[in-house]
């Protein structure tokens, strides 16, 4: 038995091998030729062969060589960080799906933890959010089903079904005794990208929830419609990024060159090979991506000047952290609310074939002031201290989150991370305990937007702190 361990080792050993170094000469044949092939490990290679032989020849039940493989290589890419990971063929689909807007299920954007599925955030004007499902939740059963052991794509599948069909998600969430059950029914999950309104004559209103594909058009529009609705010139808007996720790239680009001088710096990345240095202004060419007309022509040249208020929470990352950052170090916006997640981390999307891809983190983003946005976020010029949001998970929770790189270095304190994990005890107000759901932004209610419009017509309430961050 050992002998034919060894064999199918050594068979192993050399087909790993044989691919690896094809991926490797096909990945060096694009770079410079002058860069040095890495050697292969070959003692951890004949070690990872010997656990896959005994796998194959000693576990309780028969397993199929791609499942192994497939885990294997999943296994590689979490271990890296919380956003590196393999997409199969439906996390690859589902994530191309994302980006257009517009799919069926609940309205969760979830990522996997500690073997539970986490709630990242739920989207607005869907079953989960008119539910009060909350980021930081765990979910811990689909219906009767433990998801503990589940991969994150066959959690998703229960998740997602036929709409009017009902599912109860069973949560853990802190500061809770017991599990809280939520009995949900599922629908066709159409995220408007951009809202906007007149909140009175002169001052607009502005809601980002989410950086998709069209994203940068449908801003370009609700700008065309709030200035010639305005009966007076207008005297300020206010763009709100709170509970943004973020999203695509150049719809982050596109936002912020609506607001900037041509040509500004939006933002610039940082990472070990030349492809992962970028520099991206704001120009069409950075956000258009060669397809299509300049859909920013022909603004309101207003827009460029009208004084802004830019709305953040703990909820805000990623794309949205990128606006804002930029709008802020170039002085064209006063950022107010509560520290953001801190996703400063470029996620490449690499297909390898038959509909699969990787998702690789290669970068690190840097506002034009050249401040890292990477598990420290953006810190607003003016702090609402009443907020108590800023309580939540951020990047800097997360398990093998990677460290603030802002001399470019990109590491992973492995300390804090086993230290400190994610899901540390926090203090709640007692009177937050007994709020019956998520505020609507940019209602009545909606304590920030008043105060933003407060501080337009000079008036600055207690719980509003100004801060140095500029200069950071």
């Amino acid at each position: 038995m050992n002998n034919i361990i060894k064999k199918a080792g050594l068979i192993f050993i050399g087909a790993i091998s044989g691919v690896m170094l094809s991926l490797n000469f096909s990945a060096i044949a694009k770079k410079d030729s002058t860069e040095v092939l890495h050697p292969l490990p070959i003692e951890e290679l004949r070690t990872f062969a010997q656990v896959f032989g005994r796998i194959k020849s000693d576990y309780v039940e028969s397993v199929e060589d791609k499942r192994l493989i497939t885990e294997a290589i999943n296994g590689m890419l979490v271990g890296l960080d919380p956003h590196s990971s393999y997409l199969d063929k439906d996390e690859y689909k589902e994530l191309q799906i994302g980006t257009h807007g517009e799919f069926g299920g609940l309205g969760i954007q979830v990522t996997m933890e500690d073997g539970l599925v986490k709630v990242i955030s739920p989207i607005e004007d869907t079953p989960a959010f008119r539910a009060g499902i909350q980021t930081g939740d765990l979910i811990v059963k689909l219906n009767d089903t433990a998801v503990k052991g589940m991969s994150l794509t066959e959690a998703i599948k229960l998740m997602r079904g036929k709409p009017k069909t009902a599912i109860k998600i069973t949560v853990v969430r802190e500061g809770e005794k017991e599990p809280l059950v939520f009995d949900l029914i599922r629908d066709i999950i159409k995220i408007q990208s951009v809202k906007s309104k007149l909140l009175e004559p002169g001052y607009a209103y502005i809601r980002i929830t989410q950086f998709q594909e069209h994203t940068g058009e449908n801003l370009a529009q609700a700008i065309k419609t709030l200035f010639s609705e305005s009966t007076v010139p207008m005297q300020g808007l206010i763009l709100d990024l709170r509970n943004d996720p973020g999203g695509l790239l150049n719809g982050a680009v596109a936002v912020s060159s609506a607001f900037l001088p041509e040509n500004a710096l939006v933002v610039y990345t940082e990472g070990r090979t030349a492809d992962a240095k970028m520099r991206l202004h704001a120009n069409p060419e950075y956000y258009l991506r060669g397809h299509g007309k300049d859909y920013l022509y022909g603004l309101p040249p207003e827009v460029k000047t009208v004084p802004m208020i830019t709305l953040v929470n703990g909820g805000s990352a990623s794309a949205s952290e990128i606006v804002a950052g930029s709008l802020q170090d170039h002085k064209r916006s006063v950022v107010m609310g509560t520290q953001t997640f801190g996703k400063g981390s470029v996620q490449t999307v690499l297909p390898l074939g038959n509909d699969t891809a990787i998702k690789l983190t290669t970068a690190l983003y840097y506002t034009p002031n050249g401040h890292s946005i990477q598990a420290t976020g953006i810190t607003p010029d003016i702090l609402d201290e009443s907020a108590t949001d800023d309580q939540r998970l951020r990047e800097a929770d997360l398990n093998r989150h990677i460290e603030n790189g802002q001399k470019g270095e990109i590491k992973v304190d492995a300390k804090k991370a086993a230290d400190a994990p994610a899901n540390k005890p926090k203090k709640e107000k007692d009177e937050d305990k007994k709020k019956s759901g998520p505020i609507e932004f940019g209602s009545e209610d909606d304590q920030l937007l008043a105060q933003a419009m407060n501080y337009f017509k000079g008036i600055t309430p207690s719980p509003m702190k100004k801060t140095d961050s500029t200069d950071s």
